[in-house]
């Protein structure tokens, strides 16, 4: 993912050099963080009918305030309220509902089984809440992914000041209003600003910090955390490749990919990058491709209501400066611009190379390229090549192929024959590896990653008798004791 944050954000990690008088907002941002953490630490958020009630709190304020939302991101984005409805508010009422039904489960204590030397214990795992978590959001699904975190935060009874993105304006400044009015004004605290704001907030002490954004910016969040030791939960995108193999449909495949790809114009975290296909149908594959894409957007995708727009002159320029570096001769697909309406075609590429400077980063944005493979061999050569990406998607007939890509190569996902599929629903975790991301959330998963689990061993003030070899002075006799009661046994009785 691109941000402002990306030009800008280097010089944060040596904050002494800061050129601007930060002195208003740093004030600002600590007073923030303060009564944020006094909140927290009144032990409001442990009764999980709090915690119930706040997830009802924002299932209200999603309901109530639905064509206010819709309109901010047709504003910001100029997003269908079709995708609207389907990737921001249905997303996020799931994750509440999901975590309203299972919180007073997931809250419980854990009783794991007990070790030969822990028969006289009580021995269980606490579930309590790490503090007060920064939620740093991204701008293309500005409601999605502060609302989502926001669940897991509210369920596992943390705190939270949320940092939404100045690049999705209209957004940012109605959630600014509305979270207030609908949860708790102490435990929950927006934030707005752009740089200058952020960088400062980032020099506070949180108990966690949950960013998403691109890799580069993830690396700055990742030194100012590390400067208090603070963990990370960081989603971060990156080049998200398809396979094609030469047994699928190839319809199909371009019904679901061009779906994908073009959803919010590209502007996907886990959209498809680029597609590696079999060179025995590639050709056929970019003819069903420029099919659906007049299919879905008619000839003039530009007078399509069912298109997004860039979300601003700078990304338009980036991805204006991808499409001027790639030969012309490859243009399969679109490639009409309008900068003035923000506005690119749904555009795909032929006969791409490696080398070319349209696989050099993350596109994000309506451009797809595709690479004509030998094979799965290949494919996989040439995606383990790559840094590990967000997402992978396979399409494939044969389980075979299909075995072959998910056992050789890493990724934060795999959707097989569909997109984004994996990542879209709460019962599974969602998040990147290597330099796609760390740390892992939605439903349970995102409970699990804001929660300390705190091991107790609950010991009686009594059979003194049977500890007593442990204490010097020791003996031969001592030793064997311990041996004994310390060592696991090989048979039923290690547990008790």
């Amino acid at each position: 993912m691109f941000s402002a944050l990306g030009i800008f954000l280097f010089g944060l990690v040596k904050l002494q050099s800061v050129a601007w008088n930060n002195n208003v907002e740093m004030n600002t941002a600590q007073q923030l963080l303060f009564n944020t953490r006094a909140a927290f630490k009144s032990g409001i958020t442990l009764p999980v009918e709090w915690r119930i009630e706040q997830l009802n709190r924002l299932l209200d304020l999603l309901n109530e305030n639905e064509n206010a939302l819709l309109d901010a991101l047709h504003k910001d984005l100029r997003k269908p309220k079709l995708e609207s409805i389907e990737t921001e508010l249905i997303v996020v009422k799931n994750e509440a509902i999901n975590a309203i039904k299972n919180v007073q489960t997931w809250s419980k204590p854990t009783y794991p089984s007990k070790a030969f030397v822990q028969m006289i214990d009580s021995v269980y795992i606490l579930k309590e809440p790490y503090g007060v978590v920064l939620v740093m959001s991204a701008w293309n699904y500005p409601i999605q992914i502060i609302f989502s975190q926001l669940v897991g935060i509210i369920a596992s009874g943390n705190c939270a000041i949320i940092k939404p993105s100045e690049l999705s304006p209209v957004t940012s400044e109605l959630m600014s209003k509305l979270i207030p009015q609908y949860l708790d004004k102490e435990c929950f605290r927006v934030y707005l600003g752009g740089i200058p704001e952020t960088t400062v907030l980032l020099k506070e002490r949180f108990d966690m910090i949950m960013y998403t954004g691109s890799s580069m910016v993830g690396k700055i969040v990742m030194k100012a955390a590390a400067e208090h030791l603070t963990p990370v939960i960081l989603e971060l995108g990156g080049k998200s490749p398809v396979y094609v193999h030469k047994d699928s449909d190839l319809k199909l495949v371009a019904k679901r990919v061009v779906w994908g790809k073009f959803l919010n114009l590209g502007q996907t975290c886990t959209a498809p990058d680029y597609i590696l296909c079999h060179n025995n149908v590639v050709d056929s594959l970019i003819d069903e491709l420029r099919k659906t894409v007049e299919e879905y957007f008619g000839s003039d995708p530009k007078e399509s209501p069912d298109l997004a727009r860039i979300v601003n002159a700078r990304n338009f320029k980036r991805i204006e400066s991808i499409m001027s570096a790639t030969p012309k001769e490859k243009l399969a697909v679109g490639g009409e611009t309008d900068e003035s309406a923000l506005y690119i075609a749904p555009t795909v590429y032929k006969d791409i190379q490696l080398g070319d400077p349209i696989m050099e980063g993350e596109i994000f944005g309506p451009i797809l390229p595709v690479l004509a493979v030998n094979g799965a061999d290949e494919a996989v050569e040439i995606i383990n090549s790559q840094e590990k990406p967000l997402a992978l998607y396979i399409f494939a007939k044969s389980d075979k192929v299909v075995q072959q890509l998910l056992s050789c190569t890493s990724s934060g996902g795999v959707t097989v024959n569909d997109v984004l599929m994996h990542a879209a629903s709460h019962n599974l975790p969602f998040g990147g590896v290597g330099n796609s991301g760390m740390g892992r959330y939605h439903g349970k998963y995102t409970f699990d990653a804001l929660t300390h689990e705190k091991p107790v061993v609950y010991r009686g003030q009594n059979f003194e008798s049977l500890l007593s070899a442990r204490y010097p002075p020791y003996s031969e006799k001592n030793l064997s004791m311990v041996k004994w009661m310390s060592s696991e046994k090989s048979r039923s009785c290690n547990i008790m």
